[in-house]
């Protein structure tokens, strides 16, 4: 095994410092890189080359797999071949003759960059105080202000080759500089070593920030005209209002929402001058490629009304889509890819929050973050001059660049429930549990939902271990399913997570076994309440989620081979199944019209990690049928038609089965998963 090169250690420390504080670079923004010299293990020979962070890294969690790595003679020979800033495009697939080895991460537009500036290492960063001096309307002159002649002004140019050679040339004719402001963008900075270029990235963003701080207005936002609504009521109204946000945004694809109400983004919707400031829209590219050119924000207060903000909300969206179509049409050129969407990707709410959309949690959350950014920026470039982002002309050229679309073709297939929000009831353990799972693995986002809710965190937590936020992929909520209030206090949490609720799967349950004349109304109200009552209130709270989107959706019940079976001693548990079996059919008539599906699921026999049989009924039904307990799976095979023993996966199996589009003509119907139990074939 190769060692890992000193410069790499170096840079991959720096990064990781410099990309774990928010106030030096965004997510995944900006990038860094080291020079150095190794052994070629062809020739033997000393070999010259660049480590530089590839395209899609983030600084923060940097490894030395998302590193391109170049050889920096063939880099620098480039210059010699370079057609001039009309066709710079196609300097990046040049890169690719430039790897060492098997090169490592894709180069990013930004390689240039790093390897055309004499300097051992590179950092090039979005910090929101370098960006404020970016994008004021007086940037150079205070730049030239702030730093002298110790950082120096790049007037606004597209990243990529050009402005590799325009860094690089101020580099060597200004020895005493430690970097630039890039306008409209960003900063970047360089040092002889990996330390010295951290010292020097720092300088230039504390030294901005305490500019700013010292110098700038204390209200560059304006007065207040909009009071905060308290959190309670800020809550109440965010998930009142998101799933219609959802639906809206969502009108050209699916989106996963994410809710703000952060103090930086609730005193910027309050203020006077926000309105200006959001149509102008953000600057630096990794910022508007993320929150689409503008946001919609809406023009009422916090106390209207609900349905005058909903009409109002639908009326904005449908300008907003007008205007974005426009600004398509003003821009593209015949070679400029297909539009995406016109749906907007931020929505400011006065005195309750933002809101934001993406092709999935972290997409979504990761917008909102950059908005955060932007409000940052604009608040330091208003607070020393005015907020003057790039052009829009401009703005189009990147979020519409080629290489921008290239990127987006190699991204994965999604999977099948990508998009999509499930919520799973008695999801803590057994059926739940293992469809909870599968769900996810579909790409769904997962609300577990339990009255213990430490099952339901241990299960949400495994969901998450992969991701970089457990909360982009799964949450757990305390739920008892015979409470109204609780149920909706669920429903609401699910909501603010995730923007809304597209699937929900009626779980949750418990089974008393006994005679008729042993069955006391204690026992049969419990079994009713749970299963009966519980799916009903279930179904109703999240009905209401899926309608005020127009998603369609779906509704999955986990009912019972005992709906339709008489067996045993089994009086309470067989007639509350049959309630919820016949929910299905009720609710697939009423909810079609809504694109909602609802559909059952027959399981028999699921004893092996089944909560309910764990909590007694296993016990209760190895006694009638005179077996042991521990064999009472082995038991419920041998009397199938397969032999075969039903194990929770195979339950969740069915329910993605239903849901994973395959079966979207499909409402209405009952699978049994049973293995084959002749007494119980639907008919």
């Amino acid at each position: 095994m190769t060692a890992t090169p000193p410069q790499v250690e170096q840079l991959l420390e720096r990064a990781h410092t410099l990309g774990s504080d928010p106030r030096n670079t965004n997510y995944a923004g900006g990038n860094a890189s080291a020079k150095g010299t190794v052994t070629d293990p062809v020739t033997a020979q000393d070999v010259e080359l660049m480590w530089v962070k590839g395209s899609g890294g983030d600084l923060g969690t940097l490894t030395e797999a998302g590193l391109a790595v170049l050889r920096l003679d063939r880099m620098r020979a480039l210059v010699d071949v370079y057609p001039g800033v009309e066709r710079e495009d196609e300097m990046v697939a040049a890169f690719d003759y430039c790897l060492h080895g098997k090169g490592g991460a894709a180069p990013s537009i930004d390689t240039a960059m790093h390897g055309l500036v004499e300097a051992a290492h590179v950092d090039h960063l979005h910090p929101d105080s370098g960006i404020a001096i970016a994008t004021a309307a007086d940037g150079e002159e205070l730049t030239r202000r702030i730093f002298g002649d110790r950082v120096l002004w790049v007037p606004w140019r597209r990243p990529g080759f050009q402005l590799g050679l325009d860094i690089a040339a101020i580099k060597k004719d200004n020895p005493q500089a430690i970097g630039v402001v890039l306008g409209g963008h960003g900063i970047t900075a360089w040092g002889d070593t990996s330390e010295e270029c951290q010292a020097n990235s720092l300088e230039i963003i504390r030294t901005a920030e305490a500019y700013i701080a010292e110098h700038g207005r204390s209200d560059p936002f304006g007065a207040v005209v909009y009071e905060t609504l308290p959190e309670a009521e800020r809550h109440e109204r965010a998930a009142a209002l998101f799933p219609l946000l959802r639906g809206l945004a969502s009108t050209d694809r699916p989106q996963v929402g994410h809710y703000t109400d952060s103090p930086e983004v609730l005193d910027f919707v309050s203020r006077a001058e926000h309105p200006r400031l959001a149509a102008l829209g953000t600057s630096c590219p990794d910022h508007f490629l993320r929150t689409k050119v503008a946001p919609l924000v809406l023009d009422l207060p916090p106390d209207a009304p609900l349905d005058r903000v909903t009409a109002r909300l639908r009326e904005l969206h449908a300008a907003y889509r007008e205007e974005y179509a426009a600004y398509y049409a003003r821009n593209a050129t015949p070679d400029s890819p297909p539009m995406r969407g016109a749906d907007p990707a931020i929505v400011l709410v006065p005195g309750v929050g933002m809101f934001s959309f993406g092709a999935n949690k972290q997409t979504a959350r990761v917008a909102g973050e950059f908005y955060v950014n932007a409000i940052n920026v604009m608040r330091g470039a208003e607070a020393l001059s005015t907020y003057a982002p790039i052009p829009e002309s401009e703005k189009f050229r990147i979020e519409y660049w080629e290489l921008e679309e290239a990127k987006l073709r190699r991204m994965p297939r999604p999977k099948p429930l990508a998009t999509r929000v499930a919520l799973v009831t008695g999801g803590g353990s057994g059926i739940g549990a293992a469809t909870a799972r599968r769900l996810a693995a579909e790409g769904a986002c997962v609300v577990v939902a339990d009255r213990d809710l430490a099952g339901a965190e241990k299960v949400a937590a495994e969901i998450g271990a992969g991701a970089s936020r457990q909360e982009d992929v799964a949450i757990a909520v305390a739920v008892d399913v015979t409470d109204e209030d609780q149920i909706a206090r669920a429903v609401r949490e699910a909501v603010l997570a995730f923007g809304g609720i597209d699937l929900v799967v009626n779980n949750a349950g418990l089974s008393i076994s006994k005679p008729l004349l042993e069955t006391t109304a204690a026992d049969w109200d419990l079994q009713h309440d749970v299963m009966a009552r519980g799916s009903f209130l279930v179904s109703r709270e999240t009905a209401r989620v899926m309608i005020d989107q127009n998603l369609g959706g779906d509704i999955v019940y986990i009912s019972s081979k005992n709906a339709v079976f008489a067996g045993p001693n089994n009086v309470a548990y067989g007639a509350t199944k049959a309630d919820q079996a016949h929910q299905v059919r009720l609710l697939a008539a009423e909810l079609g019209e809504h694109g909602i599906r609802v559909n059952g699921i027959n399981p028999d026999g699921v004893v092996r990690g089944s909560g309910i049989f764990a909590g007694g009924w296993g016990a209760q039904r190895a006694a009638v049928y005179g077996v042991e307990e521990e064999k009472l799976g082995e038991f419920y095979a041998q009397r199938t038609l397969l032999k075969r023993e039903v194990l929770p996966e195979h339950v969740a199996a069915a329910v993605f089965a239903l849901t994973g589009g395959d079966l979207t003509h499909t409402t209405g119907l009952h699978i049994p998963v049973d293995a084959g139990v002749a007494a119980a074939f639907l008919r």
